[in-house]
């Protein structure tokens, strides 16, 4: 009896010591995270580029997907890592980060696409929300594509959906134009060009331009509803909704801190011409980078106004221009 009952804890031992199978292996959990104190494991992701959406500004508002993901990845590639391992640290995930924007995507994506060739397994993340949207995560995603590895998309968080949800405006069609350019001219031309656009307009915006910005749109848009989304899912979050007249009466009242994503609907069934102001900024912009027959034709196919009529008040604009050239003005 005594005999009997050593053999099985014998073989027990042996198997314990002996080496795990290559099926066991890839089966173990490598990495792990945690939620309000609970360790939850994570098995190595496979091999591929995943492009992982993460919170806006709550750290709560991310999928036990995403988690699972970024804490099973080899490497986390992000835009500032400071902002990045708050989140890691939050959920207790070890991966490695390194950064990857704008400044330096040219160095670093090579490096990449040479550990994808390797086997790796790489995560894609912005600073907030989902990568590719306003980040410079494009190229690499091309490249990746376009060299036969797994591309994988990992939805969530998005401060454009979560803008258009709250703004009350139509959704059925929007058009989204992330930043406008700084300088006013030319913000003020592509405003002209946005206007023929029949859909709800998602913009992007800083706090330091916001005012010159809600002057712009009311001047250019004309009458039309829009909202004023400041610090999405934050805890100042303020959502502010009026016709663009009234937002830029009141625009010194706006608070400029955090950020925003403004939202304006589409035009009125009858407001298919362009107004007077938003006209002449559409012609001025193209005079001065085309002939005026080319800036007419430009100008006719985004105002909806006759050919005729454009190209006297083209050439009008034209002579205003060499006049201020002729007496020096600015």
């Amino acid at each position: 009896m005594w005999r009997r009952r050593r053999l099985p804890f014998k073989l027990i031992i042996m198997r314990a010591r002996s080496a795990p199978t290559n099926t066991e292996a890839e089966r173990e959990p490598a990495h792990g995270f945690s939620i309000a104190g609970h360790v939850l494991t994570a098995p190595k992701a496979a091999a591929g580029l995943y492009l992982v959406a993460t919170p806006i500004g709550n750290l709560g508002d991310i999928t036990l997907r995403a988690l699972q993901t970024l804490a099973g990845v080899d490497v986390i590639a992000c835009e500032d890592t400071r902002i990045s391992r708050r989140l890691t640290e939050r959920y207790g995930i070890a991966a490695e980060l390194t950064p990857y924007h704008e400044h330096n995507a040219a160095a670093v994506r090579p490096k990449i696409l040479q550990r994808l060739a390797q086997g790796a397994s790489i995560a894609l993340v912005s600073d907030a929300g989902t990568p590719l949207i306003s980040d410079p995560g494009f190229k690499l995603v091309r490249e990746a594509c376009a060299a036969g590895y797994v591309v994988t998309a990992l939805p969530g968080p998005s401060s454009v959906l979560a803008a258009l949800s709250l703004a009350a405006l139509p959704t059925d069609r929007f058009f989204f134009e992330g930043f406008l350019p700084a300088k006013q001219t030319a913000r003020r031309a592509r405003l002209a060009e946005l206007a023929r656009i029949d859909a709800t307009l998602v913009l992007f915006e800083s706090g330091g331009r916001l005012h010159d910005t809600i002057a712009d749109l009311a001047a250019i848009l004309g009458a039309r509803e829009a909202a004023i989304c400041r610090e999405l899912t934050k805890m100042h979050e303020e959502v502010t909704r009026a016709p663009l007249a009234e937002l830029a009466d009141h625009a010194h009242a706006l608070e400029t801190r955090g950020e925003f994503v403004l939202v304006i609907g589409p035009p009125a069934a009858d407001a298919q011409v362009m107004g007077e102001a938003a006209l002449d900024d559409l012609l001025r912009s193209a005079l001065a980078r085309s002939s005026v027959k080319d800036a007419v034709a430009h100008a006719v196919e985004l105002s909806g106004r006759p050919r005729r009529e454009l190209y006297a008040r083209a050439l009008a604009l034209a002579k205003q221009s060499r006049a201020k050239d002729d007496h020096g003005e600015d």
